[in-house]
């Protein structure tokens, strides 16, 4: 039983988690807005963060020894920021021109086809998952979304 609540814990965090990043990138533009650039305003929203993940490590003791094994990661694990810095950057440019909505079905759309990909081939150590008619179909369903939220 207490798996059933644990789960729907984590689901609750990854729909917080999700309603979280339009509204970061609406802050993020608006940001952007006062200080006349995106990239400024990205950067800023990364310092923000990293503070507030400072703050976390130590108010619950998260050792800060750990951080000395990085050094042993694998080169690619170092992409992440880049990635999260690419997307940011992205996301507080493209929301002004295009909207909110548009934006992140065009983002979904992205993650849905590169989520499918690599679980299919099981990229960056992650257990195989084939693709199939069922996910190949929910992939086009949001593509229908996307398509009926510009169109709309």
């Amino acid at each position: 039983m207490s798996s059933f609540f644990s789960n729907y814990f984590f689901i609750f965090l990854a729909i917080l988690a999700g309603m979280a990043m339009p509204t970061q990138a609406v802050i993020n533009s608006r940001l952007a807005t006062s200080i006349d650039s995106p990239i400024l305003a990205a950067f800023i929203s990364f310092a923000v963060g990293t503070i507030a993940l400072f703050i976390y490590i130590l108010l619950t003791g998260v050792p800060l020894s750990s951080i000395a094994a990085a050094k042993d990661a694998p080169l690619v694990a170092w992409v992440g920021g880049i990635l999260g810095a690419f997307f940011v950057a992205v996301m507080v440019t493209i929301v002004p021109r295009i909207g909110v909505a548009l934006t992140f079905s065009l983002a979904i759309a992205g993650q849905m086809l590169i989520t499918l990909l690599i679980d299919h081939f099981g990229w960056l150590g992650v257990p195989e998952k084939p693709i199939n008619l069922y996910r190949v179909f929910g992939a086009a369903l949001i593509t229908v979304g996307v398509v009926l939220i510009r169109k709309f």
